[in-house]
């Protein structure tokens, strides 16, 4: 599957072919300082064509929190086919949880390209599976 990308930041590190992969890492398309508490969209540098029927699930790396100090407030993005334009640049939506720095080119989220849902069709019924697994969070322990 082939990938059109646009670089908005001429000097980002560029994505490149992954055989298999999981997430691929994104990183940050401007330098950043911001102060505990504040929010801002922090660029990523670049947009993409994504195939018809595909989207975009944006999260942050295992360690952003702890290099960083920040969150994304919306825990995972989605960016759907759609969102190709010619401005359409992605960015993080980032709430500092300490003062922080920023520096271009620093891995802040990843990405992983997924099919969209197919068309569902709900019903309701009057009862579920006759097992179950002991409430929402629990293996069963009281």
């Amino acid at each position: 599957m082939k990938i059109q990308i646009k670089y908005f930041v001429d000097d980002l590190i560029k994505i490149e072919k992954i055989a298999q992969g999981d997430w691929i890492d994104l990183r940050a398309g401007e330098d950043v300082e911001m102060k505990a508490g504040e929010f801002r969209f922090i660029r990523l540098g670049l947009g993409m064509i994504l195939p018809e029927g595909y989207e975009a699930h944006v999260a942050p790396r295992s360690s952003t929190f702890k290099n960083f100090g920040i969150i994304a407030t919306n825990s995972v993005g989605v960016i759907d086919n759609s969102f190709c334009g010619e401005e359409d640049e992605w960015k993080m939506p980032a709430y500092a949880l300490r003062d922080t720095v920023i520096k271009k080119n620093d891995r802040i989220c990843q990405f992983r390209i997924m099919e969209k849902q197919p068309p569902l069709e709900f019903e309701t019924v009057e009862h579920l599976k006759e097992t179950s697994r002991g409430g929402f969070g629990s293996t069963g322990k009281t």
